[in-house]
C-alpha cells in the first residue's frame, strides 16, 4: 500500500462509506428501495454528527471514528448529490452537473484529506473537481449505455471541454501543493491518474470514450509508491 498504517486506518472507512453510497443506485431498478439505501445512511451519518450511538455496521461502525461530527454533517451532500442516480433525467445545465460534481467527488476528498491534516479547501475542491471528471469520464461509456448519462450535452466537443477545464482545475490545485499537508496529501492519491485520463479525453474524446477504464494509462503500483513519497498527487 502506498499510505501508512494509521493513514489508511482513517481513510478506508471513508472511501468504503463512499462505495457503498455510489453503489445504492445501482443494485436495485426500484426507485423506492434505492431511495431508502440512501437515506440509510444519512441516517448514520446524522447519528455520527449528532454524537448518537451509531448503529453496528462493518462500514458505519469504523466510520464513526473517522469523521468529526461536522465532517459527518459534510458527507450528507455525497448522499443527497447520489439520489439523481437513481433516475435516468440528465442534469438540465452544465452548472447543475458540475454542483453534482463537486458534491460527489468534491466533498468526498475534502472531509477524506482534512480527516488526515490541515488542507486549503480551494485547492481541495480543484482536486476534488478534476478527480470527479475523470472518473465520470471513464464510466461515461457504461452509463450512456445505463441510460444515465446526467451530462446536458454528451458531444465530442462536450466531452473534450469538460476534460480541458478540469485539467485547468487539477493544475491549479498541483501548483498550490504547499497549501496541502503531507499527511492530508495522501488522500488526494486516489486522484493519482486523474492527470492522464483528463488529458487523453482532451485530446481524443471520443477514441477514449470506447476503451472505457482500460486505456494504456495505468501506472504501476511502483509508480504510485514514488508518487506517494515525493507528494506528487
Amino acid at each position: 500500500m502506498a499510505t501508512p498504517l494509521g493513514v489508511r486506518k482513517t481513510l478506508f472507512p471513508i472511501f468504503a462509506f463512499n462505495l457503498e453510497v455510489a453503489r445504492a443506485p445501482w443494485v436495485t431498478k426500484e426507485p423506492l428501495i434505492a431511495e431508502m439505501r440512501l437515506q440509510w445512511w444519512q441516517d448514520v451519518l446524522s447519528e455520527i454528527s449528532d454524537g448518537r450511538a451509531v448503529r453496528r455496521h462493518e462500514v458505519a461502525t469504523p466510520l464513526a471514528s473517522s469523521l468529526t461530527p461536522a465532517a459527518a454533517e459534510a458527507l450528507k451532500a455525497v448522499v443527497e448529490a447520489r439520489r439523481h442516480d437513481i433516475y435516468p433525467e440528465p442534469f438540465e445545465t452544465k452548472a447543475d452537473f458540475q454542483a453534482y460534481i463537486h458534491a460527489t467527488s468534491g466533498c468526498l476528498i475534502r472531509v477524506a484529506a482534512q480527516a488526515l491534516g490541515p488542507a486549503d479547501d480551494q485547492v481541495l475542491a480543484n482536486f476534488g473537481y478534476a478527480t470527479g471528471i475523470a472518473n465520470y469520464l471513464k464510466a461515461l461509456p457504461e452509463l450512456t449505455e445505463a441510460g444515465k448519462t446526467h451530462m446536458p450535452d454528451t458531444n465530442e466537443g462536450a466531452v473534450q471541454l469538460l476534460a480541458h477545464e478540469a485539467l485547468l482545475n487539477l493544475r491549479l490545485a498541483r501548483k498550490a501543493r504547499g497549501k496541502i499537508s503531507k499527511k492530508a496529501g495522501y488522500a488526494l492519491l486516489t486522484g493519482w491518474q486523474s492527470g492522464a485520463v483528463l488529458a487523453a479525453y482532451a485530446k481524443q474524446p471520443q477514441a477514449n470514450a470506447h476503451r472505457g477504464d482500460r486505456r494504456g494509462v495505468r501506472l504501476s503500483g511502483l509508480r504510485l509508491l514514488w508518487r506517494s513519497l515525493l507528494r506528487r498527487w
